[in-house]
């Protein structure tokens, strides 16, 4: 196929239907570019999450693995469920720019110190023994507070141009990257992998906030507004608790196994969950290019243009985690011990379990657009909510018998339920489920 060839399917596959050449493009663009930016990280991501794993061992592995998911509990809540709602305002309201940025900053970053300081107190209070859980929980929930600079990435999504975001992502990536070759080459402990993470975290704010003004904006012309910041809260705080619940069923596998078995067996649960969440970040990047397009069609009232664009993304979706999870069958025995070693190896039928899985984590991400378009926040609270408690009821059963499978056989199940399962009886989402079902028998590409 020559490249003309080429690039016409990849846009037929890629772009919403009914775009011009340009804008299906500049669709094209940004989303090569966040693909480009995830592949990266997972080919240097996983080497390193090899190396690390390999260099700490399962249990200190598990002691920074489970200190990491405690930390992202928090770290949902830090985020006050803005990223969407703000990406769609910017697309929407483009006159209420510097009062939407400058709010949503301020918020984040109030939400990122508060939710820090609450990570690090409740370590001690369910842990009160002095341990290396202390200073990991410290240092990974107080990295959070960074995300507020993440507004910088909201008004780059909102152009459709990701490539600024990328490159300074990249950079902040590569140095911790290089940080943690230089602490196993050094013999550091697992405290300063963690550390690591917080530099990382500054060093990206930073890049973020150089790449904005290299755009000719300038954050001091950001501004606080108290009634914008009681739009965006009273919009978004279903999208807190459905976030805070998102991250909890799927990180609290770890903190269940952690003190139903042992970290050991979290640091090898964490290696089948390293594995499988690698593939992620591809459907989240032709996600958030999406959803501007589909918010537009919903803003110009075009509804089969809407419904076409939504069915072209569930089907993409479906695609990605079938095309992922199948050969897993057949690969991730060999492929397992090769990269981490013997005394993984029981992460192999976790990892297969979890691939599966994937299929409908990639669409709960896909019907994520959907429903920020409709601004159904409440639905999602209440579709994430019954996965999470599915999730946490299967892992008190399956835990204390199968361990890490147990877990992954509960995350398979509560993600069909958040994601498809529960649109049968939620009458709004009814015809959603429709579409989820033709996208999970009956995937195409138009």
């Amino acid at each position: 196929m020559n490249t003309a060839r080429w690039r016409s399917a990849v846009l037929r596959i890629l772009s919403p239907p009914g775009h011009a050449d340009e804008g299906r493009s500049a669709v094209l663009s940004s989303t090569g570019w966040l693909i480009l930016d995830k592949i990266l990280r997972m080919l240097v991501g996983l080497t390193l999450g090899v190396w690390i794993a390999r260099y700490l061992g399962p249990e200190e592995y598990g002691d920074l693995s489970y200190a990491t998911a405690f930390a992202a509990l928090f770290g949902a809540v830090a985020s006050l469920g803005l990223d969407g709602i703000v990406v769609r305002d910017l697309v929407k309201r483009p006159e209420d720019e510097r009062a939407s940025l400058g709010t949503a900053f301020l918020l984040k970053m109030l939400g990122g110190v508060l939710t820090a300081a609450a990570a690090i107190a409740a370590i001690r209070i369910i842990r009160p023994a002095p341990s290396i859980l202390d200073g990991l929980v410290a240092l990974l929930a107080t990295s959070v507070v960074f995300q507020a600079f993440d507004v910088v990435d909201f008004w780059f999504q909102s152009k459709v141009d990701a490539r600024p975001v990328v490159l300074a992502r990249f950079v902040a990536f590569l140095f911790g990257s290089l940080m943690r070759v230089a602490l196993i080459l050094l013999g550091y402990g697992v405290l300063w992998f963690a550390g690591a993470v917080l530099v990382e975290s500054a060093l990206a704010g930073v890049a973020l906030l150089y790449i904005y003004s290299a755009a000719a904006r300038r954050a001091t012309d950001w501004r606080v507004s108290q009634e914008r910041a009681g739009q965006l809260l009273g919009d978004s705080w279903p999208l807190i608790f459905s976030t805070l619940v998102t991250i909890l069923y799927m990180r609290i596998d770890q903190i269940m196994i952690g003190e139903m078995v042992d970290t050991r067996e979290v640091g090898v649960y964490s290696v089948a969950v390293r594995l499988s969440e690698v593939w992620y970040v591809i459907p989240a990047s032709i996600v958030a290019t999406w959803t501007p397009s589909i918010v537009d069609a919903h803003k110009q009232g075009d509804e089969a243009l809407f419904q076409s664009r939504l069915q072209r993304l569930y089907d993409i979706m479906a695609l990605l985690a079938y095309a992922v999870a199948i050969p897993t069958i057949f690969v991730a025995g060999p492929v397992v011990e090769l990269l981490f070693g013997a005394e993984y190896s029981r992460a192999a039928p976790m990892l297969i379990v979890l691939m599966f899985a994937s299929l409908f984590i990639n669409l709960g991400i896909a019907r994520s657009a959907f429903l920020t378009s409709m601004n159904w926040p409440k639905t999602h609270f209440v579709t994430v909510l019954l996965g999470a408690l599915t999730n946490v009821l299967l892992n008190f059963l399956l835990i204390p018998s199968y361990g890490g499978t147990g877990a992954a056989v509960a995350s398979l199940i509560s993600y069909w339920i958040a994601a498809h399962g529960v649109c049968y009886f939620i009458p709004r989402l009814r015809p959603t489920a429709g579409m989820l079902t033709k996208a999970t028998f009956r995937p195409r590409l138009r």
